[in-house]
């Protein structure tokens, strides 16, 4: 029935006679969790449709589904697993939590152990996740770290190994080696190159200069991997930057940052945890979310960072988004009755306004734009930078929403219809912001764990398993068959293109 009511309520209000019609709307959509404003009111929600969306929280039993979270119970269906993730930072179950405190206590032993040698740079070698998590937090934060350079490398191209090996001293390179099952092939090819890189440049016994993170020990032991740090098989890729795969943070930025970062994400589990649906920063979200995808039929979602420490972010949050909730099936197995994910794009502010803001304001395609800006600078250059950076921010979501009429065009252009018309703005267009007051480890720790919640929160609404990723494993296995040579039992198309390429 929730369904059918919140269907019912299509179209709602534009965006700006719902300011007109609600005095308290921008506080009544407005949360301030850890450091972080959230501002929601100038999305296309009004107080019902809110009221059915906690009803549908309600149907899909959100509470349940959130202490089984908590409580460490299996919310992974279709791999029969927890998600121990949070349990990394200290709010799992008891048991989750000791067990993870026991990897922290090593991650921290290896960085102080590295920090103390004669070590210049890393090479951190993962993919996915694996990669994803530390390069942000690398990006954000690295350049204030006084520990060896971390590079990251992911992708099997020779390209981006042989770029970050030009980088580094062989001899005083450390080798960080990310893959959850110890088998990853893009991954361990790396490894290899890597290895026989430091060889060639006369460095003896190459593989005691490496460290392996893993949910899979005896394989890197196995491969002779020097020191191995675990993590639980329950940790998954898009949300393992809290375990042992966030040590090259704690290499470049030492272990009390990387404990700040867990206590930032701790004060948002807790907010997550323990605050009713009417306050809940997290399901709020998601609850717009699922309002824009699922019912008002929003194919998009894009997120601009107006920071350039944060200007990874949008590729972060594309896994984190479409590798958890881009399904379709239930988690009963049954075909989804409606859009699931959006499709998670964006860029860094100022430089996308003069690249795809043509699209936001005036293209076909609509879908919420998310705006992540920082009160504090991170530089000490004049503070005009910074204020324009922010005035630019907060305009765009203001000119998303009024938009421009064709009679406030035609007198900007002396009356030329078809000039008007091309200045004419639809307006109405949703959009939220996020204000941190600086960027910290504390902060960026809340903000990512913020994050993880909506993804998790949106799921239960549209009753799908955002712990999963099956969706990646037929390429995978395709790829091995093309590597193993002959075309047969391959399309035309995809025979070609091998016959062409030589592979």
């Amino acid at each position: 029935m929730t369904h059918e009511a919140l269907d019912a309520m299509l179209p709602p209000p534009s965006i700006a006679e719902l300011f007109d019609a609600d005095d308290g709307r921008l506080a009544r959509l407005s949360r301030d969790v850890a450091g972080l404003h959230f501002d929601f009111s100038k999305l296309a929600v009004d107080g019902n449709i809110l009221a059915a969306l906690q009803a549908l929280a309600v149907e899909a039993d959100f509470s349940g589904w959130r202490q089984r979270l908590f409580a460490g119970e299996v919310v992974n269906a279709s791999e029969n697993r927890a998600a121990t993730h949070i349990a990394e930072r200290g709010t799992g179950s008891a048991a989750d939590n000791a067990a993870a405190a026991i990897g922290q206590a090593m991650v921290r032993d290896v960085a102080t152990r590295v920090r103390g040698e004669d070590v210049s740079h890393v090479l951190h070698i993962g993919i996915g996740g694996s990669a994803l998590g530390p390069a942000l937090l690398l990006d954000a934060l690295g350049r204030d770290g006084d520990g060896p350079v971390v590079h990251i490398v992911a992708n099997i191209d020779g390209e981006a190994l042989a770029r970050a090996a030009a980088q580094c001293d062989p001899a005083r390179t450390r080798i960080v080696i990310v893959s959850k099952t110890f088998s990853t092939t893009e991954t361990l090819t790396n490894a290899d190159s890597a290895l026989a890189w430091l060889a060639a440049a006369g460095v003896a016994d190459p593989r005691s200069r490496t460290i392996s993170v893993t949910a899979a020990p005896e394989r890197a032991r196995a491969w002779g991997a020097g020191d191995v740090l675990p993590f639980a098989d329950t940790v998954g890729g898009r949300y393992s930057l809290w375990s042992a795969v966030g040590l090259p943070f704690a290499l470049r930025c030492g272990p009390d940052a990387f404990a700040a970062l867990h206590a930032g994400a701790r004060a948002m589990d807790a907010h997550f945890r323990d605050s009713d649906a009417g306050q809940n920063a997290p399901l709020l979200a998601a609850m717009c979310d699922v309002w824009a995808a699922r019912y008002q039929r929003q194919p998009v979602r894009a997120v601009f960072a107006y920071d350039e420490r944060l200007r990874l972010l949008p590729a972060f949050l594309q896994q984190l988004e479409m590798e958890s909730n881009g399904k379709s099936v239930t988690r009963a197995g049954a075909p989804v009755d409606g859009p699931t994910a959006a499709v998670t794009w964006g860029g860094t502010g100022t430089d996308a306004q003069h690249a795809v803001f043509q699209l936001l304001h005036q293209g076909t395609v609509v879908g919420p734009a998310e705006f992540v800006a920082v009160r504090e600078p991170g530089h000490g250059l004049a503070a005009t930078h910074h204020r324009q950076l922010l005035a630019n921010c907060f305009a765009q979501g203001a000119a998303l929403m009024r938009g421009r009429t064709l009679e406030q065009a035609l007198a900007l252009s002396g009356g030329d219809a078809a000039l008007a018309a091309a200045k004419t703005f639809a307006g109405n267009r949703p959009s939220a912001t996020i204000l941190l007051d600086r960027l910290d480890p504390f902060s960026l720790g809340a903000l990512l764990a913020f994050y993880e919640h909506r993804v998790f929160a949106a799921a239960v609404l549209m009753g799908i398993n955002p712990f999963d990723q099956w969706g990646v494993e037929l390429g995978k296995e395709m790829a091995t068959a093309v590597m193993a040579g002959g075309a047969e039992g391959f399309d035309p198309s995809t025979a070609d293109l091998m016959a062409r390429a030589k592979i």
